[in-house]
């Protein structure tokens, strides 16, 4: 589905980005559906998802993200995740990752954790059925599963408070950019399926990514 929210929000962001960075290209969503994708990937530009988890939005749940990533020679080199319900947002800094909440000047930085032998908690989609949803958990290591939506999978997992994401079907490249990034800078990794790092403007592919596994320490 796609809201009146997902329009506005994405145009303020365009406005904003062009405020401030004026000349670096956007791909973002909304622009993508409206007017097609780019037919080559520029070498530095944002990526940008203003409302990720438009389905959960639409529904009442909170787990909707607003993401922002900058990527250079295909890497998600930086990224600002947004949980407007939370009040949360998770970015990437000069140091690492860090979180504050809305308002707040003061932040506090985040670190993936290690996991524990024999255990550990998965964070899955939700559309998974349960059956589903622990096999992929057992597949990773992890005794523990809980469905989510959107990009805060990735910041979850960035502060600590589960050990992996694995996704076995596409997203969108504007679906992961920030969140990888924040990980990333979290201590944490982004493979593809194929155990090749996951890299971004992929316009051969339709800006699609494969399957992925997002994991911390």
């Amino acid at each position: 589905p796609v809201t009146e929210a997902d329009r506005r929000a994405e145009a303020l962001v365009l406005q904003r980005l062009a405020a401030l960075y004026p000349g670096v290209p956007v791909v973002a969503e909304e622009d993508v559906c409206a007017n097609g994708a780019p037919a080559e990937a520029p070498k530095r530009f944002f990526l940008v998802d203003a409302l990720d988890g438009t389905k959960a939005f639409v529904a009442g749940r909170e787990t909707f993200t607003v993401n922002i990533a900058f990527v250079d020679g295909g890497r998600a080199v930086a990224g600002a995740v947004a949980a407007p319900a939370s009040g949360l947002v998770w970015f990437t800094t000069g140091e690492g990752a860090a979180r504050r909440k809305f308002g707040e000047t003061a932040e506090t930085p985040v670190r993936v954790r290690s996991k524990a032998d024999g255990g550990g908690l998965a964070l899955v989609s939700n559309s998974l059925t349960d059956a589903e949803a622990e096999r992929l958990a057992r597949r990773h290591g992890c005794d523990q599963w809980r469905g989510m939506d959107s990009s805060v999978k990735f910041c979850l997992v960035a502060q600590g408070h589960a050990d992996v994401y694995p996704r076995s079907g596409p997203t969108n490249e504007w679906d992961t950019a920030a969140a990888h990034a924040v990980l990333e800078a979290a201590g944490g990794r982004v493979l593809a399926d194929d155990g090749s790092p996951l890299l971004y403007g992929k316009a051969d592919r339709g800006w699609i990514n494969p399957g992925f596994l997002a994991f911390g320490a």
